[in-house]
């Protein structure tokens, strides 16, 4: 059985190889992380730590791949695992039911590839700083809610980014603990910012306001941070 074989003949044998010992940690995986997760597995890449602490709440079910009513009160990333197994077999998925936080060890000079699918404001900020301090590529994720059309999806360096209140409130910050990441970070974002018109949601304890969210977005979020992992491990990113 060759699930690889449509790709393989789009990179050849050597673009599959380097896709299959790439090294990515994943860091959330709510409505952007786990469409990520679930394109980066189906692409080939060989090795995945996926890092969230969350169960699957019915909240979720509209915009998050694990998130179904068959689910619901189960971990996030044990969920994913079990369906990404199913996908690839051979894959190396490690699943980490933990929040990132400031000086918690997940290793992070020993991947090629970081991606940040996190919401709390003061995490992501941790997380970049550490991340940039590596080796490693760094991809982020910016703010995905309150949007509905998909062609005002973007992709910049982060602090070219405008337009997007969750980038500008991280180089705030950034800026006001004078503290900056290492090196740049290609982040994905969108400038649409609609306003909320239902009734207001507690995210609960440490987690960001529970805005408006649709799947179509969230997914286009998820799959463009693959595809910027996937070039940049194919050596196709400038």
């Amino acid at each position: 059985m060759n699930i690889f074989a449509r790709t393989e003949r789009l990179v050849g044998a050597d673009g599959l190889a380097r896709l299959g010992a790439a090294r990515v940690i994943l860091f959330g995986t709510g409505g952007v992380g786990s469409w990520c997760a679930e394109a980066l597995v189906r692409s080939g890449i060989g090795h995945l730590t996926l890092v969230d602490p969350d169960c699957v709440d019915e909240t979720n079910i509209n915009r998050q791949l694990p998130a179904t009513t068959a689910t619901v009160g189960q971990p996030k990333v044990e969920v994913l695992r079990t369906r990404l197994l199913e996908i690839n077999p051979s894959a190396d998925i490690t699943a980490l039911r933990q929040r990132y936080e400031k000086g918690a060890d997940f290793g992070l000079a020993g991947y090629d590839v970081i991606i940040d699918a996190i919401d709390s404001l003061t995490d992501k900020m941790n997380l970049l700083l550490e991340a940039t301090a590596t080796p490693a590529e760094v991809f982020c994720s910016l703010g995905a809610a309150c949007k509905l059309d998909p062609t005002q999806i973007r992709v910049a360096e982060f602090f070219s980014v405008r337009g997007c209140p969750l980038g500008a409130a991280l180089r705030k910050k950034m800026r006001k603990e004078n503290t900056l990441p290492a090196k740049p970070i290609t982040a994905v974002y969108d400038e649409e910012v609609l306003p909320n018109l239902g009734p207001e949601q507690d995210p609960g304890p440490g987690k960001a306001i529970a805005n408006g969210t649709f799947a179509h977005i969230t997914g286009i979020f998820g799959f463009t941070l693959a595809g910027l992992v996937i070039e940049h491990i194919l050596g196709k990113r400038p």
